[in-house]
Formats: structure tokens, C-alpha cells, sequence
């Protein structure tokens, strides 16, 4: 019979000894362990420890599985569920549907995910966006190209089943157990690759560089969509578009749908030594232990100042998606094995910044977006100063210990030029507080990369009943783009979700 065990253990330590002392037995007696779930407690450096949860099991015992999902058959009649946006959120939904017999049609705007990979080395390599295949656009959506960070705030039993679906399609093991987990974004495309090879195996149907335009609705309902002028007959749209398809925001709004303004916030990507952050982090253990990462809020007036995207070893990407409005994000190989750290730091931002109506914070975001490209000089080039600089409010002249690792060209400036003054004040301000609760966030050489401003969907589609569009049956806004997950691990719950719902309503209609 198997023990659950709770480990306080010391680096280097042999797991296998300390669990045959805690259950009184020899390791030789002990077949097999595992991990439940894994994390770093360092929070009384130099002693740092490995908190770990695992399952003994003894020679003779049979080890059940880890999880177990089950897909139950649907006998569908009626026409194909049409998924826009080939993210997390609308992969695992077509990973659903399809393995429980629903057809299922997937529109890309993008490229699939290797043709995506060199459109995104094209652009750094020419300067020349390809406006529909992107960091933003194709498939993987734009987590495929943020680290592949799995952790995530939402509350749901399903996670284990999004997790699990990753490790079945290629992801690491230690994704099931790690309190942090990532895939990396050297590894997440395959991953991406072999869950849509799953779904083509079992039925779905892929159409990459494909813009959906229109779809009509008759008697309240969606009957077809219309793609690169082709018509097709649909059962249901699930609406899994990302945060960044704005067009669609807008034709979605002249299409009826009922949407409202949603929180969001907007910044720079911060760089750091990662070897300052993990020493910092860590203490001088660092070098045993994974590179580290850090979450830092502060609070300036109203403001919510915090760290988002953490991204240890990584750089920062050009992600762009529109002519002429300039983006940043960050991403971490699996390895993290970079010679920097970078992370987003953002403050929230609301109405009393970018006034009402639906599309004023979408608008405010292309405005800022606008402002970085005018502000670097154009050709994509990123402002960029260094902490020293910003916090003084000076424009920056030269370059310390740390070396931007944005792949097309930087402009120094100053941050004020293209945040304005209100938000860089509140975020020197936070800067401060943060280098109190992380020793050398505000190191003088630290650099600050503007403009980070797709952290969320500023818009929010609602749902109504059994989460269709309100107004609208069959239309299922769904994941990100919609305001409804804030990460790839929330947006593949909410894709499952959405999913579960629309066999639901078929087998309601039938009952």
C-alpha cells in the first residue's frame, strides 16, 4: 500500500534516504517514488530546502495512474463547432470536442507552428512584420512564445487534465508536480504540433493563414461563419481569438456581440543579471538550485504596481503584431540557461486614463503601441534606458553590466516619452518599494524596455447561459482574448470548459 510523504529536504540530499527514515524501512524496500508536488523554500537563507509531497510505493505494489480522463462518446448530427484561434484555449477545446466525436473546424489567422517560427525570425532578421503571423498570431497563440509558464491563479480541478494532456503530447514529466512548471518555449511548439496532430488523426480540420470576416445568425442563432471567402455551415463558434486580435474585437461589436470594458495594465520589461537574481533569491546556494525568478507587487495611490511574466534566463521578444505600433514581451528556453532575467512591470490602468466606451482601452493600448515606434526612431527599434537613468528621469547615454537581449535594434530614451509622466512616476515609485522586498531590482544598470502592453484583453465578451455569447446562442466567447484567463494553463481550462458546454447543450436539445 502506498505512503504519502512530506519532505523538508536539504539541497543535495538523497530523497530516496530520507523517505525509507521517515517510514522506518531500507531504501532497498522502496520500488518507486513519486512526486506530488515540488517547490523551494528559501526564505531563510542560507538554509534552503526543497519541500516536497510524494508517494512511497513498496516492491510487489502495482502503480496505479497518476491521472485518469475520461472522453465519453457523442453520437453529433449536426453540423461542424467552429473554433477561431489556434491558442491554448482553442486547441484544447478542439481536443475535446473532437475526441468525443464533435467535428470540429479550426481557424488560424496564423501560420501552423513551424512556418510561425520562421515568420518571427524573418521579422528580426528584415524588420518586415508579417501582420497575421506574428508573436501574437499563429498557432500556440502567444503563450508559444512567453516561456510556456504554466502556473496560474485559477482554482480548478481541470488543471491536472491540462497538465497531463502536455506530458501526454511531448511536455516534461516534471511539469505534473513542479509548484512553478514551465515548458519552455524551445519545446512548447512541439508540443503545440503533436496536440493538432491528435485532433487532424481524429477528424478536426485546420485552416492556417485563414481570417474569419462574418458569420450569420438566424432566429437568434449562428448558422454559418465565413472564412477568406469561403461560407461554412457551422453548429456553434467558440470565439478563442487571443488578446490581440483587435479587428475582430471590432467586428465582433458591430456584429452584436455584448462587451465591456475590462481591467488591464501596461508598462516595460525589466532585464537583470540572472545571476544577480538568483544570488538575491537564493543567497550563495544559487548555483545548486534552478535559476530564480521573483513576483513583486507594490501599491502607488490607487495603483496596483506588480511583476508579470517572469521570465528567468530569457530575453525579451519583439512582438509587434500591427504596422507601426511597437511591442515587447519576454520568453525563457526550457533550460533558463540566459544570461538574463526579464520580466514585465506594469500598473493598472482604467477609465479615468483612457476615458468610456468598450474600445477606449484597446484604443489607448494601439496609442502607446504608437508612441514606442515614434519614440525608438522606427524599424521596430525599442526605447530603452537604464534604471539609473529612469529613476533620475534622465535619457540614457550608455549601456552598464547588463545588455538589452531585444533581437532588432534599442533607442536609448526616456521612459516618460512614451508612458507619460503619470505612469513612469507611479512606477519609480514602485521600483523603490520592490528593491526592498528583492535587494538590487533597482540596480543603476538594470534596463527598462518600452512597451509592454499586452498583458490581458482589455475587453471582455459576455457570457450568458451555459457560457454562450449574451444574445447570441451557439457564439461561446472563450480564454483570453474574451476576459475570461489570465495564462495558457487558464485559457486551456477555459477551452475544456467551453467544450463541455457545447456537448452539453447538444445532449439537452436531444433530451
Amino acid at each position: 500500500m502506498q505512503k504519502i510523504v512530506n519532505l523538508v529536504c536539504p539541497t543535495g540530499q538523497d530523497i530516496k534516504a530520507l523517505v525509507a527514515k521517515q517510514l522506518g524501512v531500507l531504501p532497498s524496500q522502496i520500488e518507486h517514488l513519486r512526486i506530488l508536488k515540488k517547490s523551494i523554500d528559501a526564505r531563510k537563507k542560507p538554509n534552503i530546502f526543497y519541500v516536497i509531497s510524494l508517494e512511497a510505493y513498496f516492491k510487489g505494489e502495482t502503480i496505479p495512474p497518476r491521472y485518469e480522463f475520461s472522453y465519453p462518446h457523442v453520437e453529433w448530427t449536426a453540423p461542424p463547432v467552429a473554433i477561431i484561434g489556434a491558442g491554448p484555449c482553442g486547441l484544447f477545446c478542439a481536443l475535446k470536442l473532437a475526441k468525443s466525436g464533435v467535428p470540429v473546424l479550426v481557424f488560424e489567422r496564423g501560420d501552423d507552428v513551424d512556418a510561425r517560427k520562421n515568420a518571427v525570425s524573418n521579422f528580426v532578421a528584415s524588420r518586415v512584420l508579417d501582420t497575421e503571423s506574428n508573436v501574437q498570431f499563429g498557432e500556440g497563440g502567444a503563450g508559444a512564445f512567453s516561456d510556456g509558464k504554466l502556473n496560474t491563479q485559477t482554482k480548478s480541478p481541470i488543471i491536472q487534465e491540462v497538465l497531463s494532456t502536455f506530458v501526454q503530447y511531448g511536455a516534461p514529466q516534471e511539469i505534473l508536480w513542479d509548484s512553478k512548471p514551465h515548458i519552455g518555449s524551445d519545446k512548447l511548439p512541439n508540443v503545440i504540433k503533436a496536440i493538432r496532430q491528435e485532433i487532424e488523426r481524429l477528424g478536426g480540420r485546420f485552416f492556417f493563414r485563414t481570417t474569419v470576416t462574418d458569420f450569420d445568425v438566424k432566429n437568434g442563432a449562428v448558422t454559418t461563419v465565413t472564412a477568406n471567402g469561403n461560407k461554412y455551415d457551422i453548429s456553434a463558434l467558440v470565439l478563442a481569438i487571443g488578446h490581440s486580435a483587435r479587428d475582430t474585437f471590432r467586428k465582433l461589436l458591430s456584429k452584436g456581440c455584448v462587451m465591456e470594458q475590462k481591467p488591464f495594465a501596461v508598462g516595460v520589461r525589466v532585464e537583470h543579471l540572472q545571476e544577480n537574481i538568483s544570488r538575491a533569491q537564493y543567497g550563495n546556494a544559487y548555483q545548486a538550485l534552478p535559476p530564480a525568478d521573483y513576483k513583486l507587487t507594490a501599491k502607488v495611490g490607487d495603483r496596483g504596481v506588480y511583476s508579470f511574466c517572469m521570465c528567468p534566463g530569457g530575453e525579451v521578444v519583439a512582438a509587434s503584431s500591427q504596422d507601426g505600433r511597437l511591442v515587447v514581451n519576454g520568453m525563457s528556453n526550457y533550460a533558463r540557461d540566459g544570461i538574463n532575467a526579464n520580466a514585465a512591470l506594469v500598473a493598472q490602468v482604467s477609465t479615468c486614463d483612457y476615458g468610456e466606451g468598450v474600445m477606449a482601452g484597446l484604443e489607448f493600448q494601439e496609442r502607446l503601441e504608437e508612441k514606442a515606434y515614434i519614440v525608438g526612431g522606427g524599424g521596430y527599434a525599442a526605447p530603452l534606458a537604464r534604471m539609473e537613468d529612469f529613476l533620475s528621469k534622465k535619457k540614457t547615454v550608455r549601456l552598464g553590466e547588463v545588455k538589452p537581449t531585444y533581437p532588432l535594434r534599442y533607442s536609448y530614451c526616456r521612459i516618460d516619452d512614451v508612458l507619460g509622466e503619470t505612469l513612469s512616476d507611479t512606477l519609480r515609485l514602485a521600483v523603490v518599494d520592490m528593491d526592498h522586498k528583492l535587494k538590487g531590482f533597482a540596480h543603476p544598470d538594470a534596463l527598462l524596455t518600452a512597451v509592454e502592453t499586452r498583458t490581458s484583453s482589455p475587453i471582455r465578451i459576455l457570457r450568458g447561459d451555459n457560457m454562450q455569447a449574451v444574445g447570441i446562442r451557439g457564439v461561446y466567447p472563450a480564454g483570453e482574448g474574451a476576459g475570461y484567463a489570465g495564462g495558457i494553463t487558464s485559457a486551456a481550462v477555459d477551452g475544456l470548459k467551453v467544450a463541455a458546454a457545447i456537448i452539453a447543450q447538444t445532449q439537452t436539445k436531444k433530451d
